[in-house]
């Protein structure tokens, strides 16, 4: 029997999580179920004025448990809060470029990823990602895929996998398939992937997840190693929802 969400709950997903509908009955049920352990346990807070919301903590935990379908997993055990500006926000940044200088200033940013217990996220961002389910950007996708890549231990693009005889394979096609998109952005080659996955491996890992979720078509078409290797980490084959 199907699980049903608090009333409120249904017109806020229909109206900003679209994705949503996509899911099959049982796995809404599932979802439904996993947002209430998460909302339970995570710590929301606005920032910037922003006023929090049933409507802003409904439409994050959903993404955030898109991610945990299927999946007998934790509910992202390292972390404690999300904190939610209304817009971009700036912060603080220090990056060394190729040629060993060093960049110090403030970033604009949609969202980031703390190493332990912190997601913060734009609002305007997290409403815009979710809006368009066919274009591979969903800020609350990326920053939680950061998570799960931190349960390992380390921000390295190779999370904690369901199984020890999966780690060869997913470090063979994940190392390949992030040469291949840093060879296709110094070749000005169209991709599939958000060229800013070619930052690092723990980025390629977010912006992957990003496109298993929202084109897996193409996903599974032009990499099917890498759709693969996501479909057995993510228990999930969304190229066949429709």
């Amino acid at each position: 029997m199907q699980e049903e969400p608090p009333t409120t709950w249904r017109a806020i997903l229909q109206r900003r999580v679209p994705y949503v509908a996509r899911l099959t009955d049982a796995d809404r049920s599932e979802l439904f179920g996993k947002m209430q352990v998460f909302l339970a346990e995570k710590h929301f807070e606005g920032c910037g004025g922003l006023e929090l919301t049933d409507e802003i903590k409904v439409t994050i935990a959903a993404q955030a448990c898109i991610l945990l379908l299927h999946r007998e997993s934790e509910f992202y055990p390292g972390l404690d809060s999300i904190l939610v500006y209304p817009h971009a926000y700036v912060a603080p940044v220090r990056q060394r470029r190729p040629d060993g200088t060093v960049f110090e200033g403030v970033q604009a940013r949609l969202g980031e990823s703390w190493v332990r217990g912190v997601v913060v996220l734009s609002w305007d961002d997290v409403v815009g990602g979710a809006a368009d389910v066919n274009d591979g950007h969903n800020v609350v996708f990326h920053e939680f895929a950061h998570q799960l890549d931190n349960e390992s231990g380390y921000g390295d693009g190779a999370p904690a996998l369901p199984r020890r005889s999966m780690y060869v394979a997913w470090a063979r096609v994940l190392s390949d398939e992030y040469a291949q998109l840093r060879d296709a952005i110094h070749l000005q080659r169209p991709t599939v992937l958000d060229p800013y996955g070619a930052t690092n491996p723990a980025e390629f890992f977010a912006v992957a997840t990003e496109a298993f979720f929202e084109k897996p078509g193409p996903l599974k078409q032009l990499h099917p190693e890498l759709y693969g290797q996501l479909q057995q980490f993510y228990a999930q084959d969304p190229a066949a929802l429709g």
